[in-house]
């Protein structure tokens, strides 16, 4: 049996060489099974593409995949399941905080019939903002209907062959792999692993603006919930201000001495002209997005592939 291994690369020259390392003796201390890997460069800035190209001469096994811009983490990921042929397809990152050592308890999970299994750890060797972002998207994401309800999300789990070939052909330019991957399944499980390690070299690549561009992707992408939930909230500020006309108009009948004051009707008049942009906002990003994906805009585009039959 095969274990494929689908890992984004980005500023990884560092530490893909070690991971990788590592993958290998961890399959070979399993009978029965061998792996294949599959590193996708998402256009870094430094030398990675280089070390995985001297990997890939050194391991036929090995598949080295070069976007041709930055696409970005979950882009990378579709992109590089593409390769995939396994029996079990592991997808983990490339900085060495995931251990390779713990994907059989993920590959074992799913054998007993589940489709996605997401390595759930305890403590995490992140900043206080990147553990806050995580909890605060999933949470959304749970909202949304992006991820099954107490499933928790994570860079390190494992999909059957089933899945990986079915996500493979998701081909929207706006990525949202969570939101697909509930179309497609709901055999969701988790699997507690213990360890979580410090990240062998640099720092992590994720800030405010690319969590912000994840989120509102997952809204756009496979929900009408932020539409539905804008029109709510316009029925009750509609309702709002209804209440709030009458209220005036008795209160006018009982004292006519009494003015309506110019700051509170412009007030009202600067907080319902906001939702209403942000709805056309909402309306708008949905539309655009609409007429990109039906255009043919390419969700990524491979400048080189190495050790398959793609190679260009």
């Amino acid at each position: 049996m095969i274990v494929s291994i689908v890992i984004p690369c980005y500023r990884s020259e560092l530490t893909i060489r070690t991971v990788v390392g590592e993958i290998k003796d961890t399959v070979s201390e399993r009978k029965g099974w061998d792996y294949q890997i599959v590193l996708v460069n998402d256009c870094s800035p430094d030398n990675t593409f280089s070390v995985i190209k001297e990997l890939c001469s050194e391991d036929r096994k090995i598949i080295g995949v070069d976007m041709s811009r930055n696409f970005g983490q979950e882009t990378a990921i579709v992109a590089g399941l593409g390769y995939a042929s396994g029996d079990a397809v592991v997808v983990m990152d490339d900085d060495g905080q995931h251990p390779t050592k713990e994907m059989w308890k993920l590959i074992d999970k799913m054998q007993e019939g589940y489709d996605i299994v997401y390595a759930a750890f305890p403590h995490k060797h992140h900043s206080w903002f990147k553990r806050f972002t995580s909890d605060l998207h999933g949470v959304i994401n749970e909202w949304i209907g992006c991820k099954p309800k107490g499933i928790i999300l994570s860079s390190f789990w494992c999909l059957s062959p089933f899945c990986a070939k079915e996500l493979s052909k998701y081909h929207s330019p706006f990525t949202s792999r969570g939101g697909y991957l509930m179309r497609i399944t709901q055999k969701f499980a988790n699997v507690e692993i213990d360890e979580h390690r410090d990240r062998l070299a640099g720092s992590s690549g994720y800030n405010l603006k690319k969590m912000l561009e994840l989120w509102f992707s997952n809204f756009t992408n496979f929900s009408i919930v932020p539409i539905r939930a804008m029109a709510k909230l316009g029925w009750i500020i509609a309702a709002m201000g209804f209440l709030f006309g009458i209220y005036l108009v008795i209160r006018k009948l009982f004292d006519p001495s009494v003015a309506i004051g110019y700051t509170s009707i412009m007030s009202v008049i600067l907080f319902i002209g906001g939702i209403i942009i942000a709805m056309i906002g909402f309306i708008g990003e949905y539309i655009g997005r609409t007429y990109m994906t039906v255009s043919g805009m390419p969700q990524f585009i491979v400048r080189q592939s190495i050790n398959t039959e793609k190679d260009e």
